[in-house]
């Protein structure tokens, strides 16, 4: 009780500290315990760890708070704060660990360190070992762990271990082995009261815990036969679940009345629904007044899915989901609970994981209340593995087992894997024979054996956090370490580097799988950063003494502690402990003067981030020195910059500083100790001025000033720090104003008789003029220049520039040109209070239009547009200003006055001009003349303008140019077409584009009106084409049928485009003119090829090889040709073909024999195998054989010589004779099992509904006037003379048809009959006509069905077997003449061959 209530008190208030748990528990003794010595060596402890606090150990929880699981993943609701451990150890069966795939080592990722801890239970495991060895108890085969440890055995025997190790009991009833079988499931109670026995023979036996005596045995839970998989309590204490063999699911009912004891089942799920390999039930949580309390919920996974249901108050399926997965692999199912941040506050939610190979699903269960129950899937994880089995060990870390027998640790909400240990020598036990029910006969599906195979349910148990293993010989329990523990495994190990990055990690919270800090996030801190400065104390000490190298060249100790000084500066840094940086670790390296320099050098990239601000002034001075020895000036200045200026001593800084020209160290230090901004200013300037002012040569010294002075000026005026960072806003505007005034002084302090005015000016002027008014017009920008004193100010800085730049002649005209840009944009801006004189307004006007300068042009015409939407040019002549942009190629400044001024074509004419933007001449020309604001005349001329460029916009873009046309101006084609007559290429690009745009209409990517165009534009195109693009005529004129055949034809033929001539010919049925074109073809392309064979190129492979394959290509088109044409012609007119073309292949074999290599005869001996087998389904072979004989090339040779002609002929030849005679079979087969069908159909007998006539309801054997009944497939039955009485029939010519009185009346109009067969009573009767249907279908339904049976019907097999049967009376095609064809020669004909289906038993 004192357990139970502890472990509550646990789960209430989320965190307890792991040593108050210790202190309850009792002490286990050293010997009992075997630590996992591959892993690492453990000094003896003077107090053992005991199994009890092993099992009992509560999770961790704290670091859940900064670690939630699925955090921004759950649909409805997100993780966010403790987990609360959740016992769900799954039940399986025992055997002998299976033989294992190739063996893996184990995986320690050094970014997490060693966090599992591997324990092997040796009180319990030698237990084990004894029994079996001394009573024959048999192997361990299942285990279950609560308060207690049960193992169950091969023979039946359940031993009960209490925490210290110590055999409580042994539970046997001495017939166990030979009745029941092995022990295949165990499941204990709450409190550990009670324990369910589940055998391999199908029994369940109930032990009382507490005084070992069976208190049932219940042999017909289930039926016999099939072993027990799973079983398990629920939270009701009268109520347990288990699952069979046979893949079906019971509840369990206990009950005691007058004593007696006794139970009964009742079937959840049957396996003939789908086999059941896992259940789990989930248990209350931790927390009072959930609404999951009036629940009792389990889940259950078959081979295909998952299924979530509950059990009271009543059976109801919740969810399911599919699993799918490799037939050999068992599904898994885990439960655990977590809380759950909602808007009424947080809430306690399971989530169930379950998995199957190697995908695993977490799906959230969220309960509104008990009628209120939904599922939210989170998250689908892929491993590479295939998993035997899986648990939760907290609530962002699982535990997966796969089939090569490793242990995986994985944080699911980062899909990331801590450590793989491989667990081999755990011999881990498997429970396949119970799923394949050996004991009772293996009566099992093959699906459920072969998935049993690695079953491990029952063998891997968890339990408040900690994993067990169930070996053959042996217990094992796998923990988590504590953040403490895995910090001090790596530094025993000497792993220093490894541990400071995991505290660090700790320290940061980046970390996975904490276990044992504390919530208090300051608290925590102060922990971790406790143990990591005494780590690195050890590190420290151990890389200045024993790991320091004593031999070699003196590079191996500089690299040594190059990769020592990092770690020890980014762990200070980090906790926030620089004083340890510069106190102890600094003076333990300051021993060694190598070490000592290279921390000081080390110190550089974390200065330079801002990570390190502060140094102590002495590591600072001797940080100083050793640049200054170095010789590395340049990066102390940079460093200088980063650091606090009261590190420094400032009086030695500043005149390394002078002494070495670090112009940005002076300026920081006389900002940030003085808050100075002026001085350093008016001396850098006065150095400057001494240079640029007297006309020297700029030195790359004078050149960096300069630039960091105009650097530090722009800085300065938008109120940032220099080189980095901001000005403090309580001296801002002071700053601003002061530089400004600084730079405006008429003379300096100390003024030369011929210093002219404004010097600081002038200085920064010279230097780089445009630099320094960009940097002025960040300054008017700011707020400060807004009121009117910042107004004056910015006129009074205008007026002085103009003095000095445009008064005198000192200045070039370029700088002058960048003033002018600069007060035009001033001028352009909407609060422009800028004056200048309309003298000096005309100059810049002058100057910015200025046609000979071509530097700058965009600026500059830039800076008058934004003068014109600022209406900065009102008072100006626009005429004048129209003539200046035309002159100056000003397009778009143009386009603005003359949009004003509506002369649209105009506007046109700048968009064509401007090769920028030409292509939006398109748009433009569209929004124009869909304006309905816009007058006629404007449209009119502007449609001129349009028609008058129509070259140069089909030049910029003829698709473009074409969709225009189309849909602007459709009737503006026939002009545009004789425009662009004198322009054929033009012409056939717009025509292209015409042609593309009207055929993406037609396949919808297009969704504008559509346009037409005339056959006679098509030829046009047609004839373009022939001239420009002859290639592509014949695949075109294929393409299409837009065109008039005639004017086509004689088209090409005056270009003489042979391929499309053949193409227009064959299509007009001119196939004689067709074939000689192509014959043609195919003769000129065998004479190339002879000519350069001939010719003695050989060597030439280029020619030889494309002169092959323009052959090869010819002799493709012209065989295709006649096999498309061969079954129109009869005998003689195929041989007119089909003969031409092996003579044509057949004459370079005599022509060349003996005069090129032989590799070249064979080439063309295969084309002729080619056209031989090409022509064998249209030619008589006799004819074919014929020819090669007479043909001398074959004639005189040997036999050999045309072997192979002859062989593959003859094998064409068989091929087609057993297709022929497979499709005559399966047609046969076909049509007989058709027959066979309907022949059963017409014999099958139909039952009436009643022996009475459904119209007078009299006996159908109760006849007076007649003999004969009526019996209708709807099984309705009349008298013939009701039948007539009631008109219920109709006539087809000279028979009569009978309709079903009955069945015609519940409809609207009468159906059509069927004829039906009438017997006399004594004889079988018949049906007649078919049941109606209930929908009548209307008239556009009956005509789209009538269509649908045109285009279904098919040639008749008995016409085709007619064919095929009589092949000598087949009716020849004549050219032209179709009505006389053969089916089998028909284009529409199509063989759709299928096996004949299996023959149906009587």
């Amino acid at each position: 009780m004192a357990e139970s209530e502890e472990e509550s008190s646990c789960l209430q208030q989320v965190y307890v500290e792991k040593q108050e748990l210790d202190d309850s528990e009792d002490v286990l003794d050293l010997d009992s315990i075997d630590i996992d010595d591959r892993e690492f060596d453990l000094p003896e402890v003077s107090v053992p760890q005991s199994l009890e606090s092993i099992l009992n150990e509560p999770d961790d929880l704290p670091e859940i708070e900064e670690d939630p699981l699925f955090l921004e993943q759950a649909e409805t609701a997100s993780v966010t704060s403790d987990a609360v451990s959740f016992a769900n150890n799954g039940a399986t069966s025992g055997r002998s660990t299976p033989s294992r795939q190739v063996r893996k080592d184990s995986i320690q990722y050094p970014l997490h360190g060693s966090v599992l801890r591997h324990v092997v239970l040796r009180g319990i495991s030698s237990q084990i070992v004894s029994a079996a060895e001394r009573v024959n108890a048999g192997l361990p085969s299942a285990m279950a762990v609560s308060a207690v440890v049960a193992i169950g055995s091969t023979h039946g025997v359940v031993l009960i271990f209490d925490p210290k190790q110590t055999l409580k009991l042994c539970l046997s009833n001495g017939q166990t082995r030979e009745q029941y079988g092995a022990v295949s499931a165990l499941a204990l109670n709450n409190d550990c009261t009670r324990l369910l026995v589940g055998h391999a023979r199908g029994q369940i036996t109930m032990w009382d815990l507490t005084t070992g005596k069976l208190l049932r045995t219940i042999t017909d839970a289930h039926q016999p036969g099939s072993a027990i998989l799973h079983i398990q309590f629920t939270d009701d204490p009268t109520l347990a679940i288990f699952s069979d063999s046979g893949g079906s699911v019971f509840e369990l009912n206990f009950r005691r009345l007058m004593g007696v004891r006794g139970s009964d089942s009742t079937c959840i799920f049957s396996g003939s629904r789908g086999e059941v390999c896992s259940i789990l039930v989930l248990h209350a949580g931790p927390l009072q007044d959930h609404p999951l309390d009036d629940l009792s919920i389990m889940a259950l996974a078959t081979m295909s899915k998952v299924i979530v249901i509950t059990i009271r108050p009543k059976l109801r399926v919740l969810f399911h989901h599919p699993l799918r997965g490799n037939s050999n692999t068992l599904p898994l199912l885990a439960w655990h609970y977590v809380f759950v941040q909602q808007q009424t506050g947080r809430t306690l939610e399971p989530v169930l994981a379950f998995a199957r190979s190697s995908t695993i699903y977490f799906c959230q269960l969220v309960c509104k209340s008990p009628d209120n129950v939904q599922f939210v899937l989170l998250q689908k994880l892929t491993v590479p593995y295939v998993l035997i089995h899986m648990m939760w060990i907290n609530a962002k870390t699982l535990i997966t087992v796969d089939s090569l027998e490793r242990m995986h640790l994985v944080d699911v909400r980062h899909d990331e894997e801590l450590q793989v240990l491989d667990v081999g020598d755990v011999k881990l036990v498997y429970g396949s024979s119970h799923f394949k029910s050996l004991a009772t006969g293996g009566n099992v599906s093959p699906a459920m054996a072969l998935a049993g195979e690695n079953a491990c349910y029952q063998s891997v148990a968890l339990f408040r956090g900690q994993v067990l293993l169930l070996g053959t010989k042996s217990l094992h329990v796998f923990t988590i370490r504590t953040w403490f523990e895995r910090i001090n495994y790596l530094a025993r190990q000497e792993h220093y580097v490894e541990a400071l990055a995991l505290a660090l990690s700790f320290y940061e919270g980046s970390a996975r799988a904490v276990i044992g800090l504390d919530s208090n996030v300051e608290k925590r801190k102060g922990l971790i950063a406790s143990k990591l400065l005494r780590v690195l104390y050890e590190f420290v000490e151990a890389s200045a003494t024993k790991n320091v190298p004593t031999r070699g060249a003196i590079h191996l100790l500089v690299e040594h502690y190059e990769s020592v000084m990092p770690v020890c500066i980014e762990s200070c840094i980090s906790i926030d402990r620089t004083d340890v940086l510069f106190g102890d670790v600094y003076d333990r390296f300051s021993q060694d003067f190598v070490a000592k320099a290279l921390f000081l050098e080390s110190l550089e990239p974390y200065i330079l981030d801002d990570k390190l601000r502060h140094i102590a002034p002495a590591v600072m001075q001797e940080l100083v020195e050793n640049y200054e020895e170095r010789k590395e000036i340049d990066d102390l200045e940079r460093l200088i910059v980063h650091l606090d200026i009261m590190s420094m001593n400032i009086d030695h800084i500043v005149k390394l500083c002078w002494k070495h020209s670090l112009y940005d160290g002076i300026i920081y230090i006389f900002n940030q100790s003085m808050n100075d901004y002026i001085s350093p200013l008016e001396e850098l300037l006065n150095i400057l001025m001494d240079s640029i002012l007297n006309k020297k040569d700029l030195t790359d010294k004078v050149v960096k000033l300069a630039n960091k002075v105009l650097v530090y000026v722009s800085c300065c005026l938008a109120g940032r720090a220099y080189p980095v960072g901001d000005i403090s806003e309580s001296i801002m505007l002071q700053v601003k104003t002061s530089v400004l005034k600084a730079l405006t002084v008429l003379h300096t302090k100390q003024p030369a008789e011929e210093e002219p005015v404004y010097p600081y000016l002038r200085t920064l002027l010279h230097y780089s003029t445009r630099e320094f008014l960009n940097a002025l017009a960040l300054a008017f920008e700011e707020p400060e220049f807004e009121s009117e004193v910042g107004r004056q100010q910015k006129q009074r800085i205008v007026d002085i520039l103009l003095q000095i730049m445009v008064d005198n002649m000192e200045f070039s005209p370029t700088q002058v040109g960048a003033l002018f840009t600069f007060l035009a944009r001033q001028m352009a801006k909407a609060a422009n209070t800028i004056y200048v004189s309309r003298m000096l307004f005309e100059q810049v006007l002058e100057y910015l239009s200025n046609p000979n300068d071509s530097s700058r042009h965009e600026e500059r015409e830039q800076a008058l547009i934004e003068l014109l939407h600022a209406a900065g040019l009102q008072q100006f002549d626009e005429e004048r200003l129209l003539a200046l942009a035309e002159r100056a190629e000003f397009y778009r400044v143009c386009e603005l006055l003359y949009d004003k001024q509506h002369q649209y074509d105009k506007v046109l004419s700048c968009y064509l001009r401007d090769t920028s933007r030409q292509v939006q001449a398109f748009r433009f020309i569209e929004i124009v003349m869909s304006n309905p604001a816009r007058k006629a005349a404007e449209k009119k001329a502007f449609r001129r303008k349009v028609l008058e460029s129509i070259e140069l916009l089909v030049a910029i873009d003829q698709q473009q140019t074409a969709e225009l046309l189309a849909c602007v101006f459709p009737d503006s084609m026939h002009e545009v077409t004789t425009r662009l007559a004198h322009e054929p290429r033009l012409l056939y690009a717009f025509l292209t584009g015409l042609i593309d745009y009207k055929e993406s209409q037609a396949i919808g990517i297009k969704k504008k009106e559509g346009i037409v165009i005339g056959s006679d534009v098509y030829e046009q195109y047609i004839d373009l084409m022939c001239e420009f693009d002859p290639a592509n005529v014949c695949t075109y004129v294929k393409s299409t049928d837009a065109y008039r055949l005639e004017n086509t034809l004689e088209i090409c033929k005056k270009h003489q485009v042979m391929d499309a001539m053949a193409h227009l010919l064959e299509k007009s049925g001119q196939v004689h003119d067709a074939f000689v074109i192509l014959l043609q073809n195919l003769q000129d392309k065998v004479g190339d090829l002879c000519s350069v064979l001939l010719a003695g190129h050989e060597s030439h492979t280029v020619d030889v090889s494309a002169s092959w394959s323009a052959l090869q290509v010819a002799l493709c088109v012209v065989v295709q040709f006649c096999q498309r044409v061969s079954g129109k012609l009869e005998e003689a007119e195929r041989q007119g073909l089909w003969f031409p073309i092996l003579e044509t292949m057949m004459h370079p074999q005599r022509k060349l024999d003996h005069k090129v290599a032989p590799q070249h005869l064979d080439s063309f001996k295969e084309l002729t195998r080619h056209v031989l087998n090409s022509m064998m389904g249209y030619i008589s072979v006799a004819a074919i054989l014929k020819c090669i004989m007479e043909d001398p090339a074959y004639s005189t040779g040997k036999l050999s010589d045309i072997k192979e002609l002859v062989l593959g002929m003859l094998e064409m030849y068989n091929y087609e004779s057993t297709l022929l005679h497979s499709m005559k079979n399966l047609l046969n087969q076909d049509l007989h099992a058709q027959l066979a069908r309907l022949q059963q159909t017409a014999n099958r007998g139909y039952a009436a509904k009643s022996d009475a006539c459904d119209l007078c309801h009299k006996p159908l054997a109760h006849i007076v006037d007649a003999d004969n009944i009526v019996l209708f497939r709807c099984a309705h039955s009349y008298h013939m003379p009701c039948l007539q009485s009631m008109g219920s029939f109709v006539r087809l010519g000279s028979e009569e048809a009978w309709k079903c009185w009955h069945c015609s009346t519940k409809i609207s109009r009468p159906l059509s009959s069927a004829k039906g067969r009438i017997r006399s009573p004594s004889s079988q009767l018949a049906d007649t006509v078919s049941a109606p249907a209930k929908n009548v279908p209307d008239a556009q339904q009956v005509q789209a069905l009538e269509q649908l049976r045109r285009m279904q019907k098919t040639v008749s097999r008995l016409a085709i077997l007619n064919e095929l049967a009589h092949p000598e009376s087949r009716p020849r095609f004549r050219q032209h003449a179709a009505d006389n064809s053969s089916i089998l020669q028909q284009d529409g004909f199509q063989l759709r061959l299928a096996p004949p289906p299996p023959p149906t038993e009587p």
